[in-house]
């Protein structure tokens, strides 16, 4: 793990690698260290990659939704003073990216897209039910993945204590309704950034049909498929892929690594 932490301000955000902006969005229940291969690989590669976490559980109950975080994640922008920029989202942070760069369409200079929402998404269900059983909610972030085992007991316990904290369950069943709010099938054909789509072929979050669906609707997307993963490729399976993502980010930019 090459990157820094960093706190400055309003903002917390991991930093690596200089060159051409890749910002990364987590999901809802994401974790900063997920993308952890992706920082390594593509600073050592030329791109300047930062991660900042996302205000879902400090904002008001009231602007907790999909439009203030893309506000949040222009306000980020300008206070590293970046002007072009790829971003790239898994699950919620995919849905972030997308009305970004619906409102950006200028300074979105790529789309990376795994596991997103914005189309339809299976989630766990508005009201979480059983979320004092312990075993339900493993059994619930065992599902995410293709091999369960990715689900570390780090993993479950965050999530178990997010479910169980009134503050955050009240947040994130705002940010779920506010997903569904902000369905993006209209605007998606409207968008001519270059796309690409990284999905686990044994999603059961967003499932292969969602990502046919983003392929269609998304002009100038690629979709490439990663075989026994789950919603979060970039975790489950990070040599795949950065094998997938780097042959289209070097397409689309590497030539111009000084932007």
């Amino acid at each position: 793990m090459k990157y820094s932490f960093k706190k400055e301000g309003e903002y917390s955000y991991l930093e690596s690698g200089s060159g051409t902006p890749l910002i990364i969005l987590h999901g809802l229940m994401g974790n900063l260290s997920n993308f952890d291969g992706v920082f390594d690989h593509f600073s050592d590669l030329g791109y300047q990659v930062i991660m900042p976490e996302l205000p879902i559980y400090t904002l008001p109950i009231l602007k907790t939704n999909v439009k203030n975080l893309s506000k949040f994640i222009k306000d980020f922008v300008k206070f590293k003073g970046l002007d072009k920029y790829i971003l790239m989202g898994n699950s919620l942070g995919g849905h972030i990216a997308l009305f970004h760069t619906k409102l950006n369409p200028v300074n979105v200079i790529g789309l990376v897209l795994t596991g997103s929402s914005g189309l339809y998404e299976n989630a766990m269900g508005e009201s979480y039910p059983k979320r004092q059983d312990y075993e339900y909610i493993k059994k619930k972030a065992q599902d995410v993945f293709y091999d369960p085992e990715v689900a570390s007991k780090e993993i479950v316990d965050d999530v178990y204590e997010t479910l169980n904290n009134r503050n955050r369950l009240i947040r994130t069943i705002a940010i779920a309704k506010s997903a569904i709010r902000h369905n993006m099938a209209l605007d998606l054909p409207k968008m001519q950034v270059p796309t690409c789509l990284i999905w686990g072929k044994d999603d059961t979050v967003t499932p292969p049909d969602v990502a046919e669906e983003f392929h269609k609707l998304l002009p100038h997307s690629e979709l490439h498929w990663i075989d026994k993963c789950g919603h979060a490729p970039m975790m489950e399976r990070p040599l795949e892929f950065n094998q997938a993502l780097e042959p289209w980010i070097n397409k689309h930019f590497g030539d111009n690594k000084s932007l």
